[in-house]
Parts: C-alpha cells; structure tokens; sequence
C-alpha cells in the first residue's frame, strides 16, 4: 500500500518537511489554491442557499493529477495547508479531488516548521473545521457578489478594466475622504511664545507660555502676542512648583500580520506586500546548512498576540545571557487578545529565539536578515522588563502668566535597549534636542534671556502612508490584515491612487469611482457596515450563525441598490459629471467624462459645441482646463533644423514638438529632455552620449531607455544601478525583486549569472 500522503500549501514547505518526516511519508503541495469559482460566470446560486459552484482552477489540472499520483492507494491522506480560512479550504477542496472510498483525512496544522512543532502536528491530527471553510466560503461569496454586479457596471458606464472589490472600495473611500478633508482645509493662525530662562546654574532651558490665571491660554495673532510681551516685560519669572515622577512604559506585545506591517513600513521602507512576501519565506525555510530548510518564524498571518510558554522561556534564557538579570522577567509576560476568534495561532515569534540575527545572517538575504531581526527583537523585547523613565514638569510664574517646562531621562532602559516602537524612537530624538533642566527649587526666581514669539497655522490631517492605512483599516475592522497588501497594490494598479513621496493620494479616476460608489452602494462603501460583516465572518467561524443567513441579510437590500444603479447611475462615458463650470465657448456646463484615453471636460452642448480640453485640479480641488494648444519653451532645439523645441500637450499628455512646424515635424518624448526624470546614470550602450531616463509606456508602467531614442533604443523594465559587474565587467547592473529571492542586483548582461544580494 501506498506510504500516508502529506498535501501541504507551498512548494518550498515540501523540502522542509520532508527532512523531518523522512521515508514514512509522501508530500506534495497543491501550489495554492485548486479550486475557485469560474472566471466567466457568477458560479453561485443565489435561489439556492447561495451554493457556490466552484471549478479546477485552469492550469492547476496537472497539480491535480500529481495529486493523485502521490496519493496512490494510501489510506490515509494529512491536509495541512495553512493553519488560516484560506488554508481551510484549500484542505477541503484537497480532499474533494482525492476522495476515495475507505480513504480518511486529517487536518494538520503546522504553526511553525520546525521538527518539534511537525511530529507534534501529526501526532495529533484534527478534523476538517467546515465552520472556518464555510467562513472562508462566505466571503468569497460576498467578494464575487460585489465583483461581478459591480465591475460590469463600471465597464458600462466608467471605462473597462475597472474592479470594485468589496474592502478595497472602503479603503479607497477613506483615501477620498482624507484627500477631500484637506483640499477644504483652512490654516488657523495661532502664535506661542517661549522664554528662555536660566536658573541660578547652567544650563539655560526653554518654558512654553501655557496659561494666564490658572486657565490654558491660545494666542491667536501677532496682535495678542505683542499684548501678552508688553504685560510680561518686568515681570519676575518665579518657579511656583516642581513635580518630579518616573513613568514604567511596558514593552509591546510580538507582532500580529497588521503591526509587522506597520512596523516594517515605518522602519525598513518596506511595503505591505514585500513584508508578506519576505515573511513567507521565514516562514516556509531558510537552509541553513546543506539540505537543512528549517523555517525560523511561526505562521505570519495572525491576529492573535498569545505565545507559547516554551518560547517565552526560551527567551528569557537568552534575555539573562545577553543582557544581564535586571533585564529579565521573573516570569513570562503574557498578552491578552481582544477577540477568541483571533486566538486561533501564536503571534509572529522566532521558532528558536537561540537563532539570534548574528547567527542567521550568513544564511538570510539582506532583507530577509533585516525582518527577521525586527521579529527577533519585537518578541525578546516583549519579555524584558519595563523601562523606567524619570520626568520633571515645572511651573512657572510671570504675572498672571504661567509658562511650562519639562524634560525626562532614562533611568532603566529596560526592554528599550533591546527595540523601540516608532513613538519611542521619536521621543528619543525629541529629548536628545531638549537640553537638560538644571537644578530648580520652587521659589527661585529665575533669569530672563529672551522672550520669542513664533507664529504657526495649524496644518491639515495627513494623507496616508502604507502603514497608516493599514492601521485605519485594521483599527475600523476593515478586512484582514492577511488581505492588506493586495488592497493595497490593487488601489496602485488600478489607477484609483498613487503614491507621492510615500503617501497615497487619489487619482481623478479614484475620485470618479469612489463618488459614483458612494451615491449608488452606500452600504457597500460604508466603514460601519463593512466592519459588521467582519464581525459575522468570525460569528461563521465561531459557529454562531449560519453563512447563508448572513449572505441573504447582505444580498436582499444590495440587489435593490443594483437594480436602481443600473438604471439610474450616471454614465461619465455619456453624460458625464457635472463641474460646475461654463463652457467658454458657448456658455453650456461642462462635464467631466472618460474616454478610452482618460478623462477630460467636455462641453454638455455636444455635438453642436466640441469644445474639450484636458484638466488637473489644484491642492484646493478645483479644476483648471488645459490649453492643448498652448507652448512652452525649453532650453533644447531640433537636432533636425536647429529651431527652438516647445512642450505641447496631447491626448497622451506633454511631449516636446519642433517650433517650426508644420515645415519641421519632428518630436521628441519629454523624457528625452530629462526634466524630472533623468536617473543620473549614462547609457551603457557603445559610443552613445545619452543619458537613462525613467519612462512610463502606454499602460503606464516605469521602464528605463536612453535619452538619445530613437536613434539609441537601450530599454530596460528593471532599474538600472551605477556599478561594473564584477563578474564580466559589464557597464551596469539590474535591480530585480522575485517573489523567491526578494530583491538583489544581476548583471546587465544575459550572458552573465551574476547575483548579487543585499
């Protein structure tokens, strides 16, 4: 009889497990998923409980057969895709294709790949959770039951390509809202006033005026602030009382998916999506010696912050070593979680805390090794003691003026010499710049140096970054933080936002969707209503309501809301949206529509007025048509007659034209003239004076070329980097990004297998 077959998830987990299980079992992986709904139908029958009609993935009918073949006639197969609702059903749907009569199948749940963790997991195999697939079911549901009405209907009335994913249209919402919040902002003018004091021994220090009779204090203009100098002048500035206190600031629990996110945006630079991607393969198995995979960190999609008694001994151990006693706890610290249906896994932790980064970084890539260290540090630090911090607040008295100073010191640095959150790091560099408080007692009068008076406006809310995002989603129970990084690229490769010096901002396409969404799917698009049907897809899993009742509760008032968009949701291809702003020409209204080249403004009046022009808005929101007729000059002329080269504007937006047309027609990309764009690193191609640009192509991706095309047509998709190839001596190398080795460089030439990690 065939040997037990093991189906795990990932390919790279087969090489891993089968150094620990040996001979005794067979594995494959089913390479993801297997089955999923059809790609050209709805495949769900909606009169009929909503019952899904799920298909052989294409592609995957070889994985399938392989399957099969590994299976043989064994009669005992283990699923252990990954311990999460996607895992769930990939078992499930595992189990469906290998169904045989007299066949059992058990659940496995690998949390971390390590030898202990996987002869433990088969030792006690589980049965299949169908509440946790019939969560997971739902929501797929509920994501096609959006998709597939809602896509279309954009196609019809936007412009084809667009999506409308359920999370993904609340999360482009809120970008809207904040985009909106600060194009309507308006600055308030305020002023502070600092003295700047000196005590009967250095060193000076500064007071901030806080109060006047005992009540907070706001100077609005330069008007009060010259008041409020002229009232103090004279006055004696008195230390009225002193109030020194040590703070205890308790290290933060180990990373759950959403923090890891934040945390390694903030501090590595790293999106959304290459954390996830990089954490997978801590997680599936680093060799760390000839054939020796060996995953270094528990299952990174998590919202729990529960760990494993073990693991937290193990790190104290490491703790007392490295730091000393006073650094260790006398016993584990412990996390609560806000929710049982988040307790289903450990937080992110090192599978052995005694792989310290020092000792994995011959083994780990540059950015492997860098994630790898935030983990180890997060999760160690979580068991150091408190840091002790000692502050001293002063107030000071001038008239009936009080004015305020503080400063704080370490005193313990606790789990903080170990890992600092962003805030901390902050704080940190807020106090270096703060000079120390020299010795005051309550009653000294203190010196006089200066009185400044600053003016200041009040600043709009922030748009977001990555990590911000991420933690708006998860904070409003938007989603899961396993999903964050595709929401995240989607909205980017959509076109609904961009990004800009790393904060999102929404594109005019973004705003056209997100108002029409809002006007016709309120409740889809609505913060609340999606959070609650989060909170359902737990109930699912937590078998406290049965999927379908949710699906109905979903589907009944969004078929109406469907029916009435259809009908009634405007079509910017036609009618378009209305601006407010008058047709020069003709005086009719203007409207915004989407043609297949972008949006533009479009007279009302077509086709008796074809006055069109494309348009941008100001940071106030207001739109501003564009002159596609009008020139700029440049300092460039034709290298075909010698005249002056001006920026024109088409369908495809500037470009540089010859002034002498009609008799010269000759044009350039504005790339070519490097303004904005230039990389400064020169064309590697033989006797070619050009410059790399970077450039977008049709569909809008970034790709490098010479300056000098035509006439050089070096390009490259990959971003070009200023150093000789050791290898063959080639002039450039490559930056590239896999989704097995991250990212490193290669060598420009073909030829050449150089590699080069970071």
């Amino acid at each position: 009889m065939t040997k037990p077959l093991l189906v795990v998830e990932s390919p790279t987990k087969v090489r891993t497990i089968k150094k620990y299980l040996g001979k005794d079992y067979n594995v494959a992986a089913t390479v993801g998923h297997i089955k999923d709904l059809p790609n050209k139908e709805m495949g769900i029958d909606v009169e009929n409980g909503f019952k899904p009609e799920y298909k052989s993935i294409p592609g995957k009918q070889k994985v399938i057969k392989a399957l099969k073949q590994a299976a043989g006639d064994a009669a005992d197969i283990y699923l252990a895709p990954d311990p999460d609702r996607e895992g769930e059903a990939i078992a499930w749907h595992a189990s469906e294709v290998l169904k045989k009569k007299g066949r059992k199948f058990y659940r496995v749940l690998f949390h971390e790949l390590t030898k202990d963790a996987i002869h433990r997991a088969m030792a006690s195999p589980e049965s299949l959770d169908r509440p946790k697939y019939e969560a997971q079911q739902a929501r797929r549901i509920l994501d096609r039951l959006v998709g597939y009405h809602i896509s279309p209907l954009l196609w019809r009335k936007v412009k084809g390509g667009l999506s409308a994913g359920r999370v993904q249209s609340v999360a482009l919402r809120i970008i809207c809202e904040r985009e909106r919040a600060i194009q309507v902002f308006k600055p308030q003018e305020y002023w502070s006033i600092t003295a700047h004091l000196e005590g009967e021994s250095p060193p000076s220090f500064l007071a901030k005026l806080a109060k006047k009779n005992d009540e907070k204090i706001k100077v609005p203009d330069e008007e009060a602030a010259n008041s409020i100098l002229a009232q103090l002048e004279g006055e004696k500035f008195v230390v009225k009382k002193i109030n020194k206190k040590t703070i205890r600031k308790n290290p933060l629990p180990p990373f759950t998916t959403s923090k890891l996110q934040q945390d390694a945006i903030r501090k590595l630079r790293f999106s959304a999506k290459k954390t996830m991607l990089i954490a997978q393969q801590l997680y599936e198995g680093i060799e760390l010696g000839p054939g020796e995979p060996v995953g270094l960190i528990t299952y990174m999609r998590t919202d729990s912050t529960r760990i494993a008694k073990e693991a937290a001994n193990e790190a104290l151990s490491v703790i007392r070593e490295e730091f000393g006693e006073d650094y260790a706890l006398d016993s584990p610290r412990f996390f609560k979680n806000r929710k049982k249906a988040q307790d289903a896994h450990e937080a992110i932790r090192p599978t052995a805390v005694t792989n310290t980064p020092e000792e994995m970084a011959p083994y780990l890539s540059n950015d492997q090794l860098t994630l790898y260290r935030l983990i180890w540090q997060r999760f160690v630090a979580s068991q150091m003691k408190q840091a002790l911090i000692n502050q001293v607040s002063v107030a000071i008295e001038a008239g009936h003026y009080q004015f305020a100073a503080s400063g704080s010191t370490v005193k313990f640095q606790g789990f903080m010499a170990l890992y600092m959150s962003v805030a901390d790091e902050i704080a940190k560099k807020d106090q270096n710049k703060k000079p120390l408080l020299p010795e005051l007692a309550e009653g000294m009068i203190l010196k006089l140096l200066q009185l400044e008076p600053n003016q200041h406006f009040t600043q709009p809310p922030p748009r977001f970054s990555e990590a911000s995002l991420v933690k708006e989603l998860e904070e409003n129970g938007i989603g899961r933080p396993s999903t964050y990084a595709s929401i995240l690229s989607t909205l980017r490769e959509k076109e609904y936002a961009e990004m800009q010096n790393r904060y999102f901002r929404p594109t005019e396409l973004g705003f056209i969707v997100n108002d029409l969404l809002v006007e016709n799917f309120p409740d889809i698009v609505d913060v609340e209503f999606t959070a609650r049907m989060e909170e359902n897809l737990d109930r699912v899993e937590s078998s406290e309501v049965e999927s379908a009742k949710i699906l109905a509760q979903f589907y009944d008032p969004f078929k109406k809301d469907l029916e009435t968009a259809s009908k009634d949701m405007l079509s910017v291809k036609g009618v378009g949206l209305p601006t407010g702003l008058d047709c020069p020409d003709c005086g009719k209204p203007l409207h915004i529509k989407v043609g297949k080249n972008g949006h533009f403004l479009a007279c009302s009046g077509y086709p008796d007025c074809s006055y069109s022009r494309d348009y941008i808005r100001d940071e106030r929101g207001n739109i501003q048509a564009i002159d596609t007729n009008s020139e700029e000059a440049v300092d460039k002329v034709c290298d075909k007659c010698g005249q002056p080269m001006v920026v024109k504007r088409g369908r495809y937006g500037e470009f540089l034209a010859c002034s002498g047309y009609p008799d010269c027609k000759n044009t350039q990309s504005l790339n070519s003239n490097g303004a904005n764009h230039k990389i400064g690193i020169k064309c590697p191609e033989d006797n070619c004076e050009g410059e790399i640009v970077e450039r977008r192509s049709r569909r809008g991706k970034v790709f490098y070329g010479c300056s000098q095309f035509p006439k050089c047509e070096f390009a490259t998709w990959d971003k070009p980097v200023a150093k000789i190839c050791p290898q063959c001596n080639a002039k450039l190398l490559l930056e590239k990004t896999t989704k097995k080795e991250g990212t490193f460089l290669t060598c420009l030439s073909k030829e050449c297998d150089y590699k080069e990690h970071f």
